[in-house]
């Protein structure tokens, strides 16, 4: 058989140790009376729910145990929960009033584990609550960026159409200033030109009427 997980070994050890208490409590509660009696019916129960507990421990482990071994453990698990129940039988018939008193512990575990139960589900639904509500901010975040990149884009599409139109208005500039050059160069030149007829002219009138 495949060896079993060492948290097994261990649950059963917890339980034999549990189990050899256990077993001599109906005779101690036979023989003893009052407060003694009462003392140990306590201790009864609470060991009684301790190996309870150990044994649902072992029924965990053997859920991952090998197939071989998970099987036959399963025998002995249903034989240790046989002999929990005569010895619980026998406690009853050693110390009357021990089923009241079972009773009231075995309820009184079954409503801590209740409560224990609901305060996981309402830690759990806490969480749930804070995952949802840090989603929510998450995507209104997300949602907030995307609208100021868009503002951020128009801003850009705006700023590059009056640069393309600045543009524009320089070359224009340009080509009022070429042709403005062109008309102030031309006038200079024609000026130029009228002063040197004006010298010719005056220095054919000189020699031909002056110079003799």
């Amino acid at each position: 058989l495949a060896a079993p997980s060492a948290e097994f070994e261990k649950l059963h050890e917890m339980y034999r140790s549990l189990y050899e208490e256990l077993k001599l409590m109906p005779d101690k509660a036979q023989k003893s009376h009052g407060e003694e009696r009462k003392r140990l019916v306590r201790t009864f129960d609470e060991r009684h729910g301790e190996a309870e507990e150990v044994l649902q421990g072992m029924e965990e482990e053997l859920r991952v145990a090998p197939p071989s071994y998970r099987n036959s453990m399963s025998t002995k698990l249903r034989i240790y929960r046989r002999d929990l129940g005569k010895l619980q039988r026998d406690m009853k018939n050693s110390a009357p009033g021990f089923g009241s008193s079972y009773n009231t512990t075995h309820l009184q575990s079954q409503r801590a584990l209740l409560l224990q139960g609901t305060d996981a589900l309402n830690n759990a639904s806490q969480s749930i609550e804070r995952s949802q509500r840090i989603a929510a901010e998450t995507e209104q975040i997300g949602t907030d960026i995307i609208e100021e990149l868009g503002e951020q884009r128009e801003q850009l599409d705006r700023t590059r159409n009056r640069l393309a139109n600045t543009g524009e208005n320089l070359s224009r500039s340009r080509k009022i200033l070429r042709a403005m050059s062109r008309l102030v160069t031309n006038k200079l030149l024609l000026g130029i030109i009228i002063l040197m007829e004006l010298a010719i002219l005056g220095a054919v009138i000189y020699l031909k009427f002056f110079r003799k």
